[in-house]
């Protein structure tokens, strides 16, 4: 016999502004337009002097290639550590807004979608997750 208390811990917040779905297609959209928009930037808008194109095709599109497949499935997991490689792009985009005054427009892109895409993929691992019934806690086992 399951108290009230407890049924009400089992059940999922309903009245959340995003929709699940609607967070996932948010979070894609951003990686998607991340995706096009560092080649776009770093080899045809302001190519580097330093850095080769291939070289900086691989340095900036391969790390966004990494989460490829479980973003497109959907797989929260992949959502929540995504974060971690969308770092490199926050990093990226501060350092060259700081230190290239010609380049702070395409910075302020990068940093927008990045931190769109860490938003609304943090929310939707967690909303997600929630709804699959997955958790990150270890779970007591009954004595």
């Amino acid at each position: 016999m399951t108290t009230d208390k407890t049924q009400a811990s089992n059940t999922l917040p309903t009245n959340r502004k995003f929709s699940t779905q609607g967070l996932k297609r948010f979070a894609l959209v951003n990686y998607f337009a991340l995706l096009i928009f560092m080649p776009l930037w770093l080899i045809i808008i302001s190519p580097s002097e330093g850095l080769s194109p291939t070289l900086t095709l691989v340095m900036f599109t391969v790390p966004l290639l990494l989460p490829f497949k479980g973003l497109v499935q959907g797989n929260p997991y992949t959502f929540a550590w995504s974060s971690f490689v969308l770092m490199i792009y926050y990093l990226h985009s501060l350092t060259t807004f700081w230190v290239l005054p010609e380049d702070r427009l395409w910075a302020v892109i990068e940093f927008v979608l990045t931190t769109n895409m860490f938003l609304a993929g943090s929310y939707y691992a967690k909303y997600r997750g929630q709804e699959l019934g997955l958790s990150i806690r270890k779970k007591k086992e009954n004595s």
